[in-house]
């Protein structure tokens, strides 16, 4: 088998890679130089490449007229937005950048002799993208069994999504198991020397290491990010860090000036107080006063 891998070099993308690799693909990574914000995505993608002995192609293809936070440098990258972040499709959205980056994808393949392209595509934690969706990717696959010479000839191309399902803690113990450089990633709408640790990509990541129970080991300029819930119950295997709590001692929580009581054994996850904690006030009991005789 024989795979062109779209790779950014973020986590999702990285993981993927590791997943083709494993699945006894020889494999083509392929990046896109588009006008982005930054190319420090790039750079990781050339630095998992070199790790993993694979060959790189970039391809110069200018989306800067697009609208989209990232590729216009004055439209500004949201930060810290609140509630679940799948609600609306952001300003982050690069219009039909999956359909392009697929469309040059399926070329290569053709070019290269490959028969799939794997994409690390997610709709459980995500920004809400509408091409990040499987209907897309059941729409596509249709559109390129049509529309190409592999496909007309009984050779389709299959379009692999082997994390769509899968929460961003998920993916990271994937990573992990895989032996993917997870520390060679980036994630982080914006370019700093550090990761922000407030746009959408930087919290989503941050909250899916936090539950499967690794540090992130990428530098970040602030981890105090606004915390969020996705409408998702984090899962119920694996290292959850806050599973820990489930054997502690009874311990005091203060939060905005109440005292909370997490009991040994307890459930303390996927509450409304805090980032996955359900806590419960410490009921203080008192002594009744008894009516005289």
């Amino acid at each position: 088998m024989k795979a062109v891998v779209l790779l950014s070099g973020g986590l999702d993308s990285t993981t993927t890679l590791a997943q083709a690799l494993a699945d006894g693909c020889e494999v083509v990574a392929l990046s896109f130089r588009y006008g982005q914000r930054h190319t420090k995505e790039l750079s990781s993608a050339e630095n998992v490449c070199r790790h993993y002995g694979v060959r790189h192609i970039i391809v110069d293809l200018d989306l800067s007229s697009f609208r989209s936070a990232l590729t216009r440098p004055d439209i500004d990258v949201p930060m810290d937005r609140e509630g679940k972040l799948d609600e609306s499709i952001p300003i982050t959205y690069v219009p039909a950048r999956n359909i392009i980056f697929l469309s040059v994808a399926a070329g290569l393949c053709e070019s290269v002799d490959a028969d799939r392209i794997y994409i690390g595509a997610n709709a459980v934690d995500y920004s809400g993208y509408p091409d990040c969706r499987p209907e897309f990717f059941d729409a596509y696959e249709r559109m390129i069994a049509v529309g190409t010479k592999a496909g007309v000839e009984g050779r389709p191309i299959k379009v692999m999504t082997p994390i769509m399902h899968d929460s961003k803690a998920d993916i990271v113990r994937r990573g992990k198991e895989l032996g993917a450089p997870l520390h060679l990633t980036w994630s982080c709408y914006n370019g700093g020397e550090k990761a922000c640790g407030h746009c959408d990509s930087c919290r989503l990541r941050l909250k899916g290491f936090e539950e499967a129970g690794y540090k992130d080991e990428i530098e970040y300029e602030d981890l105090r990010a606004v915390p969020f819930h996705t409408g998702r119950r984090p899962h119920d295997g694996g290292p959850d860090v806050l599973h820990k709590v489930r054997r502690m001692q009874p311990v005091l929580f203060l939060v905005r000036h109440r005292v909370f009581h997490v009991r040994r054994g307890g459930d303390v996850r996927g509450g409304d107080h805090a980032p996955g904690w359900r806590l419960r006030p410490r009921v203080r009991h008192r002594r009744r006063a008894h009516a005289p005789a």
